[in-house]
């Protein structure tokens, strides 16, 4: 190949989508806190935040660059950038990012475990330190938390098939079913998720058992969503004859990403559906 280098240690270009990735994310953030907080001004009072509408903007633009610098990244793949050293660092990359996110989650299960144990504050009318605060009814664990504890348990074991598929064995037809058989239950997962929020005896505001509650399984459910997103984008790939036994890291870092959304998910379900509950 034109670009291929006959060297491992090869410097990639310096990427502009990682400054513009941060600045979507700030303007995602403060049109997030515009949105529930109501009107706040900004920037010594020149701009005031208030709406969905900033948020949507800068949702907007992180949805953009994450598109656009994974396709910079899959384009410098085929055309030879990534050297096992270099491959080397994406993988440390992802790692780093997944060690972001337990930290991420264990703020929500930090919040949970606090209130569950010390129960009492100011968003929270409980007395004599009962929990779940009087008047919450939590959901059964063992019916639709158990179920989608066993679809997305199902879901990791065929993304592991498809791996295994891959790695050891180069059958790209099993790598796809695997891939397919994943998706399809991430899917499953989602819309479940969907159906036990609407019928939820309990609000996201107004207690401090419902906030953690929604901002937990929610941003799990978020993770799920793009986690799933993610192996459709390996499967269109695969398709598209992209992954060799050698070189598949972006499926690998879908595969690390699925299995984290797994493990998260079990101590969601042990925490706060059967022993918070």
């Amino acid at each position: 190949m034109a670009h291929a280098k006959n060297h491992d240690y090869h410097i990639l270009p310096p990427s502009i989508w990682p400054m513009f990735g941060g600045i979507g994310a700030f303007v995602m953030l403060l049109g997030a806190v515009g949105w529930m907080a109501g009107p706040m001004p900004m920037f010594f009072g020149a701009v005031t935040v208030s709406g969905p509408y900033m948020f949507l903007i800068g949702l907007a633009a992180v949805l953009y660059v994450m598109y656009a610098w994974w396709a910079e990244v899959v384009a410098e793949s085929r055309v030879g950038d990534h050297t096992p050293v270099v491959r080397i660092g994406l993988r440390y990359g992802f790692i780093m990012f997944i060690m972001s996110e337990v930290m991420f989650f264990a703020a929500w299960f930090w919040s949970f475990f606090k209130h569950a144990m010390y129960p009492m504050g100011p968003m929270s009318p409980l007395q004599d330190g009962v929990w779940p605060p009087a008047g919450i009814e939590t959901f059964d664990p063992w019916h639709l938390p158990l179920i989608n504890t066993l679809i997305l348990l199902c879901s990791g074991a065929a993304a592991t098939w498809a791996h295994h598929a891959l790695v050891h064995e180069n059958n790209r037809q099993d790598m796809k079913w695997g891939l397919i058989l994943a998706v399809v239950l991430g899917g499953v997962f989602t819309v479940f998720q969907i159906y036990e929020y609407s019928h939820a005896t309990f609000g996201f505001g107004g207690n401090i058992y419902g906030a953690n509650f929604f901002m937990a399984t929610g941003f799990h459910g978020a993770h799920v969503f793009i986690g799933t997103i993610f192996l459709l984008i390996c499967l269109i790939r695969l398709q598209k004859g992209d992954f060799t036994p050698e070189k598949h890291i972006g499926f690998e870092a879908a595969a690390w990403y699925w299995h984290f959304v797994d493990v998260v998910w079990l101590f969601l379900f042990a925490a706060v559906y059967v022993w918070g509950g």
